[in-house]
């Protein structure tokens, strides 16, 4: 191959990959609503016991947050979704460790963690996030849950 070709391939490749990257991170964060779960969660499908904690889930709406030991962002998504949960009158926060659940991951579509599912007072998923939650993104949609009650 010529120089100039090869020039030329590592360009291409270049832009692609800034491409795809540009893409990756403009979806990170992002909350999109979904409305085809008719499956309520359960504390029990989370391997959560209710009698060890009462009320797990909030009578408002639950953000329930995918996380595993290794991931670098849970940590600082866990506090975002905590104050959020801390400043709104029935919501609550619920972290679930996947390291050694793959059952969960598999069931919930979890492709990457930090994943957080808004769901609502009956435990429907209401929305996902994939990656770290935008904070104003978030508030706009518990008032949108509020509101349709």
């Amino acid at each position: 191959m010529n120089p100039a070709a090869a020039l030329l391939v590592l360009v291409l490749l270049v832009a692609l990959t800034t491409a795809l990257g540009l893409v990756w991170r403009r979806r990170q964060g992002r909350l999109t609503s979904s409305t085809d779960s008719v499956d309520a969660v359960t504390a029990a499908q989370l391997g959560l016991s209710v009698s060890d904690t009462p009320g797990v889930f909030g009578a408002e709406a639950t953000l329930l947050q995918f996380s595993t030991e290794f991931c670098a962002r849970c940590p600082g998504t866990s506090v975002l979704l905590g104050q959020v949960a801390d400043a709104r009158i029935g919501v609550r926060h619920v972290e679930v460790d996947l390291t050694h659940r793959a059952d969960l991951a598999r069931r919930f579509k979890v492709l990457q963690t930090p994943t957080t599912l808004v769901l609502d007072r009956a435990g429907r998923v209401r929305a996902r996030v994939g990656g770290v939650p935008d904070r104003a993104a978030l508030h706009a949609h518990l008032d949108d849950l509020a509101r349709n009650v």
